[in-house]
């Protein structure tokens, strides 16, 4: 079992305080059966993440909403599995939706992970989002630190000469100064 689903289960076995319900729906093979519990009144969250989760897995578009929603969320690791699970999904939303989410500075405390998903995702959106969050984060006294970082590092995965004068401004920031040097190292030869 791959490591981020085996924190999910764990976490969301937790959460559901061993009801059969949890068993149950990590158990099914019915798709339908999870994309319900997505729909349905009254559900735990627990159980619409674990839902979402299955189907993203699986490759089910009806995870999509869902899986957006748990993208943006306050707890860290519900992002996380989030992320996990639209990285996989193959939903041709994922990009513009994460690239709204990390350009969100209503929202920026939580745009840790769908930075890290545009990276993952390599993706049309996913430079111009990055430098848009990253230029943000280079004001003085920024909180956003972790943010700012995961753009650097993306920044420099994806490799792409328009985030040069971006990650050059970052090397005045001693936080991002060494990860934005190896990010410019990155970069193909410019101009």
């Amino acid at each position: 079992m791959d490591e981020e689903v085996r924190a999910l289960t764990e976490r969301l076995r937790a959460e559901a305080g061993g009801t059969p319900v949890y068993d149950r729906l990590v158990a099914t093979a019915d798709q339908d059966e999870l994309a319900e519990v997505l729909t349905g009144p009254g559900q735990p969250l627990w159980a619409r993440e674990l839902a979402a989760f299955r189907l993203g897995l699986a490759g089910d578009r009806r995870a999509f909403e869902a899986l957006v929603l748990l993208l943006n969320h306050r707890d860290p690791p519900r992002c996380a599995s989030a992320a996990y699970a639209l990285a996989r999904l193959g939903d041709p939303r994922t990009a513009r939706a994460a690239a709204a989410l990390a350009t969100n500075e209503l929202r920026v405390a939580y745009a840790l992970h769908p930075v890290r998903l545009l990276t993952g995702l390599r993706a049309p959106e996913s430079v111009p989002a990055l430098i848009t969050t990253l230029k943000r984060r280079l004001r003085p006294h920024d909180p956003y630190r972790r943010v700012a970082l995961a753009c650097v590092e993306g920044l420099g995965a994806l490799g792409d000469p328009r985030a040069r004068p971006v990650l050059t401004e970052a090397l005045a920031h001693p936080a991002l100064a060494e990860a934005a040097a190896r990010a410019l190292r990155r970069l193909p030869p410019g101009e």
